[in-house]
């Protein structure tokens, strides 16, 4: 068994805690908030049995293997820094850092600890990514890629009125980009690798954070663009056109249907089969690299990839987080 502790109290550790508890070797053993309080309210939801609201107390626990990390993304490499030099694997949610300096300090410290960090890009371990990559052959060669994930967020109400929560507050590294558009960027580089040249643009609120942008991108011989917004909602799905055809996907953050529609109209459906919550796998990585003692070098390259698009594309477009100083 891996015994895990979560770094957060919000909707998306509930979330983690679900679909972890599918997986045969996951253990939840703690749960740390910033007030005793609200850790034990946590812990008595969730029938956890040690609470913490000191990090260096749990960086230090015995009863502890790993850690999910779920605080703002401000937070992320202090406290992921924090718990792997305390020899705890770390799960980090998505996106892992504010900048690729920062995930570059989080890596050396998993690795002066023998420990493993994965970012928590649940799209990429799901079953419809791998079925995307077993898939990808029968396009012939790629000429265009269109990933796109437009969420109307329900807090951007609450911004209208004034009220500024943290997926609209650069205080705490966020914005359309570090919360939608990794979705984007992730399955991207994951698939094709770095780009030979990016060109980024959004739409910045009055707060100077951006609420939805597009990112285009040229690979030799190919193109690609990211569409991803806070503000409103796509109906479309994501594409890869090939010479052969061009595969459908519905929806890039959690793909559920594949479609191949091929040059001379023919279409193949690719069978999906997986659980509703797939935050489920990217917990069975990080318990498979745990337990066959193996590296996470390759999932950490693409987060380096995806943080040095994200870093350029907010240079061109003007936003500067605290943490970039």
């Amino acid at each position: 068994m891996v015994r895990f502790a979560v770094i957060g109290t919000n909707r998306i550790t509930d979330n983690f805690i679900e679909a972890a508890k599918l997986c045969k070797d996951f253990e939840l053993v703690a749960v740390y908030s910033r007030t005793r309080e609200k850790a034990v309210q946590y812990a008595s939801k969730h029938q956890i049995a040690l609470v913490y609201d000191n990090l260096e107390e749990l960086a230090a626990s015995k009863e502890v293997d790993a850690v999910y990390v779920a605080s703002p993304n401000s937070l992320h490499a202090d406290h992921s820094i924090m718990m792997l030099n305390g020899k705890k694997h770390v799960l980090c949610e998505k996106t892992i850092a504010s900048n690729q300096k920062e995930l570059a300090a989080m890596l050396k410290a998993a690795e002066d600890n023998g420990v493993i960090l994965l970012e928590a890009m649940r799209s990429v371990f799901d079953p419809g990514f791998k079925a995307i990559q077993a898939n990808l052959g029968k396009l012939g060669i790629i000429r265009r890629v269109t990933f796109q994930y437009c969420q109307y967020s329900s807090r951007y109400d609450n911004f209208k009125k004034g009220i500024i929560e943290n997926a609209f507050n650069p205080i705490f590294s966020n914005g359309a980009l570090m919360d939608i558009g990794v979705y984007c960027i992730h399955p991207l580089v994951k698939l094709f690798g770095m780009p030979q040249k990016i060109w980024g643009n959004a739409v910045i609120l009055n707060n100077g954070v951006d609420g939805a942008g597009t990112i285009m991108v040229k690979y030799e011989g190919m193109q690609g663009e990211l569409l991803y917004s806070k503000i409103a909602n796509s109906n479309l799905p994501s594409q890869i056109q090939g010479e052969k055809g061009c595969m459908m996907i519905k929806e890039i953050p959690d793909p559920r249907e594949i479609t191949i529609i091929y040059n001379d109209g023919q279409k193949e459906d690719i069978p999906i089969y997986k659980y509703d919550n797939n935050m489920y796998y990217e917990v069975e990585e990080l318990i498979r690299l745990i337990q066959t003692k193996s590296s996470a070098k390759e999932h950490n390259e693409c987060s380096l990839m995806e943080l040095s698009i994200m870093d350029e594309v907010r240079k061109q477009i003007g936003i500067t987080f605290p943490a970039d100083v």
